[in-house]
């Protein structure tokens, strides 16, 4: 009898364990405004993009469930910076934010940080010593590379959004803007500005990741979690299916 009511506890425990595990959630704040990787669903409330999906499958990979806060990029990194949420995304790892925050060591995916200019910009190879003596737009509270933001010979004027930068190259006030490569083309797309506006050149391929909280308790555990789970979801096969799905969508395939 007290054999079997030892079994039974035992059961009961193993069941409680395997409850709470799989009920383990964590707070993610992502940014709103940066389609196709991350952009709020007005209907849902929730962020869509490949970058979501990433994050809810690196997460599930490691058996935790993700809990999404919508909010601008700004204001993403700087509660990020608290407690109040476990981490944001998607962001670049520069010489100046790289000590504020934990991060996994595989970036979630790459993209180009492009210069867009005018239609009548004859040259199509432009580099970051091209943005010399020019006047580039730039989004506020987004991250770029320390030698584009110290360098002294270049003029930037900020913005509060992509589509605010490409009306002030429009409008004639900065020569050069500069957006990550397939979200200014949909902005550009967006604004019926397609042709008018194109890709000149580029600074840089920068990776993407998930910036973990140094002031929450979890922040450096789950980043190392978070890594197993983007190798698991990379070795299984389940990242590629994600990016050849979200390809499709944009019609890439």
């Amino acid at each position: 009898m007290a054999r079997a009511a030892y079994i039974h506890w035992l059961a009961i425990t193993l069941l409680l364990g395997i409850t709470c595990a799989r009920a383990e959630q964590v707070l993610i704040a992502a940014e709103d405004d940066w389609a196709p990787y991350c952009a709020l669903d007005k209907q849902s409330g929730q962020p869509q993009g490949l970058a979501p999906e990433l994050v809810k499958a690196a997460f599930a990979a490691e058996g935790v469930d993700v809990e999404f806060r919508t909010i601008p990029f700004a204001r993403c990194m700087y509660e990020a910076r608290s407690d109040k949420v476990l981490g944001c995304f998607d962001a670049t790892i520069t010489e100046e934010n790289r000590y504020q925050y934990f991060w996994h060591e595989t970036p979630m995916f790459e993209e180009d940080l492009a210069i867009f200019a005018l239609a009548r910009e004859p040259r199509r190879d432009l580099k970051l010593t091209s943005l010399e003596q020019k006047t580039v737009g730039i989004t506020l509270g987004y991250t770029y590379p320390t030698d584009f933001m110290e360098n002294p010979r270049i003029t930037r004027f900020q913005a509060k959004s992509d589509a605010q930068i490409i009306e002030m190259l429009v409008r004639g006030r900065v020569d050069y803007i500069l957006m990550n490569e397939m979200p200014g083309y949909l902005k550009i797309q967006q604004k019926q500005l397609s042709g008018k506006v194109v890709k000149v050149g580029k600074i840089s391929t920068d990776g993407f990741w998930l910036a973990f909280s140094r002031a929450h308790p979890q922040g450096e555990a789950m980043a190392k979690r978070f890594e197993e789970g983007l190798q698991k979801i990379r070795n299984n096969g389940t990242y590629e299916a994600l990016v050849r799905a979200f390809e499709a969508r944009l019609g890439l395939h």
